[in-house]
């Protein structure tokens, strides 16, 4: 997982990186596959998963070499989500909520900042989770309510923020909060890390919710808390521009994570078009659920090559990553949506049970059209690209 320094193209990936699906696919299949219904059906965290993805390295492997990662590049980060999205949905949100809460200071913080909270993350010491929304900022994230007030060398946070993926069971959280209440509008919010034993952070029951039940949805709730100085990431007045870079980066893994989904319906309505028999012959015969399969896959594989070149423009940094990782998020968000669809009703009435996994990727990938911007944002987002 060595860092990329091709573009990985429409056509083709790297043998080295296809070597790396193939590892992470059979972790998948072996140690987080088994436990993928009982996590969404008890709303459980699941912990065997994210032991099993400590052990194979593959909880957070964005993290640099320095910090105590692995440094693997935008496309592996992509693969390894995309092959444990493809069995447990839930259990992807791990590398994925890793990589959307450490960016910031990947981006923005002092390297004294960096090593203290990314090497534990690294190790598989803690997890850590991003704090930018709340019940009302979540398209419109610069009508946060958060404060953040000096206090000597100190800042007191207060405020609560919502939706945070993962809340209660991260160590480490990226809280944006208002610093300059009188500032100009997008430019007085300031990025902090907040640990989850400062006093005065609590958490919300989980919120319960259609899809992705494994992975704990919590408000964050500071009530006056006390946290020094240098535990600011970046200066003062950075937070949102530096929220919205990472979400330039971040989107692209969220499109990988909806990749894996309907990769992991495509292939089980595959094969069960192929055993199940009416009329004397195996579905999979008939005309017109063939054009649905084909569709499907048309439709997969062209989200995957959207999502592929935006990772590599997200490692060189390209000035349109906005545009693309933007487009690759709700091309395939919208796909995982389309293609888990269509698994259900090609299973019909087995489809709509929990015999048969379909059901829960179909709820599953509706969230992927939802967060980290919602699929209206990201047109908004590649729109103003081009309007430049």
């Amino acid at each position: 997982m060595a860092s990329q320094t091709n573009d990985p193209g429409l056509f083709s990936v790297p043998e080295d990186y296809e070597e790396l699906r193939a590892a992470v696919r059979h972790l998948a299949e072996d140690k987080i596959a088994p436990h993928a219904a009982e996590v969404d059906a008890t709303a459980s965290f699941p912990q065997e998963s994210y032991q099993a993805l400590i052990d194979g390295q593959f909880h957070a492997p964005h993290i640099p070499a320095e910090y105590g990662g692995v440094g693997a590049d935008a496309l592996a980060s992509c693969i390894v989500i995309e092959e444990i999205a493809r069995a447990c949905t839930s259990s992807s949100l791990i590398p994925a909520v890793n990589k959307l809460a450490t960016l910031p200071l990947m981006l923005g913080a002092s390297e004294e900042l960096k090593h203290k909270y990314l090497t534990p993350v690294a190790n598989g010491d803690a997890l850590f989770s991003y704090a930018l929304s709340e019940r009302e900022a979540g398209s419109d994230t610069a009508s946060m309510k958060t404060r953040a007030v000096p206090d000597g060398d100190d800042w007191v946070l207060t405020g609560t923020k919502a939706w945070i993926s993962n809340a209660g069971e991260s160590e480490y959280y990226t809280v944006m909060a208002v610093t300059d209440p009188d500032g100009r509008r997008g430019a007085n919010v300031s990025a902090f890390v907040v640990e989850k034993t400062d006093e005065g952070v609590s958490f919300s029951e989980k919120e319960r919710k259609l899809g992705i039940k494994g992975s704990p949805t919590r408000e964050v709730i500071l009530d006056h808390v006390r946290i020094p100085g240098d535990r600011m990431i970046g200066a003062p007045g950075e937070g949102l521009k530096i929220a919205l870079r990472t979400l330039d980066h971040s989107r692209v893994a969220i499109g990988a994570q909806a990749l894996g989904i309907a990769q992991g319906a495509l292939d089980v309505a595959t094969a069960y078009v192929k055993e199940r028999r009416q009329f004397g012959k195996a579905i999979a015969e008939f005309q017109g659920l063939q054009f649905m399969l084909a569709d499907m896959a048309m439709e997969l594989a062209a989200a995957r090559a959207l999502v592929y070149v935006a990772a590599g423009k997200s490692d060189r940094n390209e000035a349109d990553l906005g545009f693309f990782g933007a487009a690759a998020k709700c091309k395939a968000a919208d796909v995982a949506m389309q293609v888990t669809t269509d698994a259900v009703q090609l299973l019909g009435g087995a489809g709509y049970t929990q015999d048969f996994p379909v059901e829960r990727m179909m709820r599953d990938a509706k969230i992927t059209q939802i967060y980290e911007g919602t699929n209206q944002i990201q047109r908004i987002v590649m729109a103003r690209q081009l309007l430049r």
